[in-house]
């Protein structure tokens, strides 16, 4: 909205002397406090998969702020993920979630954990020499790489969640090692998920980057929480079926809410404000892709140049 609002400006000035994109930005931040503290009071199994609540809430508020249309899609994928969510919420694995330091550690070490952690390293090795030195940037191999990334974020998270959670209560868990293992390998693994993630999103549509990361992330949480954290150890076969099928429910509605939609940016080079005191109805913003502002008005010469 921000964005929208100063490249309709006659004197366009850098986003970040807006009130409300630093509001934005907050809110934004509060959110994934809100996310990071849930992972300390629930599975990962559970807390990952209602992602999808942000693919739907995007959609209607984009109307109300961005003035977009409602479409059909939108309401039933809506209700697709929406009945999707109640199961996965109704059938959650119950198990505890008060992770203790000497928990964690035990966890790290054991069997699974390890053959687990090994695999991962040895597909992103794969993954990352296709992508470095075969110069293959398909939107698989990086959003395979961002979803397995991810999957050590989510552990990690989770185990930082617990032991802060419980040292607030007075268990004081920061006197261990593996506290701080695990916050180094939270930031280390958040940054280069940023970074592969950023990469897909400049080579491909917003439309096929967020249901496959969506999907690829959710599957790659929902395992590493089953083997590492041990989540559906003790849960009935139709429990665990049925929380898949609410998994299913949810991927189905993302796709169904962004597919066609169009990303108008890229279909138009440039920002049409209409009639501006001064300027042509034909004179148009250009966008400076190397600066925080949205670049100056074209005058008549310049418009010669750039349609020729």
């Amino acid at each position: 909205c921000v964005h929208l609002r100063l490249a309709c400006q006659t004197e366009p000035k850098p986003y970040y002397t807006s009130k409300l994109w630093w509001c934005g930005i907050t809110l934004l931040g509060l959110g994934e406090v809100g996310n990071f503290t849930a992972y300390g009071f629930a599975p990962i199994a559970l807390v990952a998969p209602l992602g999808c609540i942000s693919v739907i809430g995007s959609a209607f508020i984009s109307v109300l702020f961005l003035k977009t249309t409602i479409r059909a899609a939108d309401i039933l994928g809506g209700t697709l993920t929406a009945t999707g969510t109640y199961l996965l919420v109704t059938l959650a694995p119950n198990v505890p979630q008060e992770l203790t330091a000497r928990q964690v550690q035990n966890y790290l070490v054991s069997w699974p954990s390890l053959i687990y952690s090994i695999l991962e390293i040895i597909i992103f090795c794969i993954l990352l020499y296709f992508y470095k030195r075969m110069a293959v940037k398909h939107i698989i191999i990086l959003l395979m790489m961002v979803a397995l990334l991810g999957s050590l974020t989510v552990i990690a998270v989770k185990a930082v969640a617990s032991m802060i959670t419980l040292s607030a209560k007075g268990k004081m868990q920061l006197t261990y090692p593996v506290f701080y293992i695990m916050m180094v390998l939270m930031v280390t693994s958040c940054a280069f998920q940023v970074k592969f993630l950023n990469q897909a999103m400049h080579l491909y549509k917003v439309t096929a980057v967020v249901p496959i990361n969506f999907v690829f992330f959710t599957t790659s949480a929902i395992i590493s929480g089953v083997i590492f954290y041990r989540e559906f150890h003790s849960a009935a076969l139709l429990s665990v079926f049925m929380f898949l099928f609410g998994c299913l429910l949810s991927f189905l509605g993302v796709f169904v809410i962004v597919r066609n939609q169009k990303e108008k940016h890229l279909e138009t080079p440039f920002i049409d404000c209409g009639r501006i005191p001064g300027q042509k109805t034909t004179g148009k913003i250009q966008p400076d892709s190397h600066s925080s502002c949205y670049g100056t008005l074209n005058n008549e010469e310049n418009s010669v140049k750039s349609q020729s």
